[in-house]
């Protein structure tokens, strides 16, 4: 018998009287159209999540290095002159240094869509790891004439992710991680019959993960991850055998493969958002075995 966590994360320093971080990562998603709606915005939720994400962690080694440096403005060109000093450098800088990052997102009044693709991209080029990852969603996309998310709901969403602060003084990564797995499991509930392209129930994960018993530094490879969220699954069951020494142990080493471009970069950015490394490429399995098959009969 495999018990399952159904517990759902806080954040921290709430005191207890706000949402979960789930509830508000589901609330947030909902803003733009409704729960029925929600997942079929999944493509442009997501990223928007990711990236508020980004925004607030780079926050905050901005302030590390601004409180070694006397200011912020100071922190920003020390970033930009050597993007090592930080995990992800984003090259949104607000009129105002003392301002959030996010804020140059947020304070986007004309063209939106236009401006949050813009910036998108311009964090994917800063940085090679999420190039095809954050950048791959067009917000100003347009089907048979009309906005596939027009500027008032893309308005909508990014005001409601404004209303909280996913930083690390704010929110542990395994907690913004099974978050960022809830609301992909929220997007599989209401996706009907496709989500089994890219998510596997949680149980189901578990249990995989259990069995395999993942040591420190084992490989572990999924040819059809999804998501990712097998994957994840096995670094978490690796770090709970651990005895409580979680990151003092070598992480799994991960791999995975996934054939949907959208869905492989679903299954980065969960990798990511949870402080894991792994390595998930874009090919179809069985295409992949029978091209390297026919490639060693010649």
């Amino acid at each position: 018998m495999v018990a399952v966590r159904t517990d759902q994360p806080q954040l921290a320093n709430n005191n207890g009287k706000d949402k979960s971080l789930e509830s508000w990562i589901w609330d947030a998603a909902c803003s733009i159209c409704g729960a029925k709606d929600a997942p079929k915005y999944k493509d442009y939720i997501l990223p928007l999540i990711f990236t508020k994400r980004l925004c607030d962690v780079f926050d905050d080694e901005l302030n590390r290095i601004a409180a070694e440096v006397g200011s912020r403005r100071k922190a920003f060109q020390l970033a930009k002159a050597d993007h090592k000093l930080v995990r992800f450098y984003l090259p949104l800088v607000p009129d105002d240094p003392e301002q959030p990052v996010w804020s140059v997102i947020r304070k986007l009044a004309d063209k939106i869509g236009e401006g949050v693709t813009t910036h998108m991209r311009a964090i994917a080029r800063e940085n090679p790891l999420l190039q095809g990852i954050i950048d791959r969603v067009d917000f100003n996309a347009t089907t048979h004439g009309q906005r596939d998310l027009d500027d008032d709901r893309l308005s909508n969403l990014i005001e409601a992710i404004s209303t909280k602060r996913l930083g690390l003084d704010d929110v542990e990564a395994d907690i913004i991680g099974k978050s960022y797995e809830y609301l992909i499991r929220k997007f599989a509930e209401g996706g009907g019959q496709s989500a089994g392209e890219f998510y596997t129930p949680p149980e189901v994960g578990t249990i995989m993960s259990r069995v395999l018993q993942p040591e420190p530094g084992m490989e572990i490879y999924d040819p059809t991850c999804g998501s990712g969220g097998l994957l994840v699954k096995c670094e978490i069951a690796m770090e709970e055998n651990a005895q409580g020494k979680k990151r003092s142990v070598a992480p799994l080493k991960l791999f995975g493969q996934e054939f949907t471009p959208e869905t492989w970069a679903m299954a980065n950015m969960n990798m990511i958002i949870h402080d894991m490394e792994g390595q998930i490429e874009i090919g179809a399995m069985l295409e992949s075995g029978v091209r390297a098959r026919y490639n060693w009969l010649e």
